[in-house]
């Protein structure tokens, strides 16, 4: 039977130490997956007799952020921007399961809790903006501010952040990946346009992102159908949504009041009945009315 490990960070745990257990407990779950989490003060190790109140054998121990040891990065020799705890651990993850190698969201995620630990974030264009304040790594100071004292809870809520924030960019990398491959591109006296067929809804900002002044996704499973032009298109949705409500008499269709959104179905309301056009009607549709 798998004895229960016990990983060891120090108290009021930041970005860095809680990423370091996030990555052994999510990514290393064999071994780590029901381990436990202890805290000491900030470079220590934990005492023997604490690990046997709680437990654990002390061969079963492992330190993060914390103790000098293996997975600590406070070593004159390990002086580099380029390391921090959570990298550390991320590249022993990638010896024991090389497949991570290509999980591109989570060496995002490693790489951006390196640069954090460095304070790297003072170089970041407007550095001194209040928009920042809403990052993950502030946000989990912002804990500490309201719950002193509580590690348990302050390490619950910065993994819990870090596993919504990978779940995110997943998807991302993911809708980059559908545009590059799947995309049908098409031209607008409004500049760049494209048509998506794909069930991933951060195509549609991500295209935006890329310089698409108009976007048109049709959900391959549900039907649903959203189109979007970028807040600085000069595009009017309004007289496309005119002509195809006049063809479409199934789907049920909801116009912006910006004019900038047409949408035919979404998370937020799931009574809306699907349209039976295809994607490359849309398409058709589109250019008749936004070509001179």
């Amino acid at each position: 039977m798998q004895k229960r490990k016990l990983l060891v960070t120090h108290h009021a745990p930041d970005l860095d130490a809680i990423g370091s257990v996030w990555l052994f407990k999510k990514f290393h779950t064999q071994k780590y997956g029901d381990a436990k989490i202890a805290f000491v003060n900030p470079g220590s190790r934990i005492e023997e007799y604490q690990v046997e109140e709680l437990g654990v054998d002390l061969r079963d121990v492992t330190h993060v952020d914390t103790g000098l040891g293996e997975f600590d990065h406070h070593q004159k020799e390990r002086a580099s921007t380029d390391i921090c705890a959570t990298s550390l651990v991320h590249a022993h993850l990638l010896e024991v399961h090389p497949d991570l190698e290509d999980d591109q969201a989570l060496d995002i995620i490693v790489k951006f809790i390196t640069e954090i630990d460095h304070f790297g974030e003072i170089y970041w264009n407007d550095a001194g903006s209040y928009k920042y304040s809403f990052m993950i790594h502030e946000l989990i100071r912002g804990h500490e501010f309201i719950n002193q004292h509580d590690d348990e809870s302050q390490m619950h809520f910065g993994m819990q952040c870090l596993d919504f924030a990978y779940a995110t960019l997943t998807q991302q990398v993911k809708a980059n990946e559908i545009i590059n491959q799947k995309g049908i591109r098409f031209e607008l006296p409004a500049g760049k346009c494209l048509g998506l067929e794909t069930r991933n809804d951060d195509t549609i900002k991500a295209a935006q992102k890329q310089g698409y002044m108009l976007v048109v996704k049709k959900d391959p499973k549900l039907g649903n159908i959203r189109i979007k032009a970028r807040p600085d298109a000069a595009i009017d949705l309004t007289v496309l949504s005119e002509k195809i409500i006049s063809l479409d008499s199934v789907g049920d269709w909801f116009i912006h009041a910006s004019g900038k959104m047409l949408l035919n179905g979404s998370v937020k309301n799931r009574g809306q009945k699907a349209s039976p056009l295809t994607l490359e009607k849309i398409i058709e549709l589109i250019k008749e009315t936004f070509t001179d």
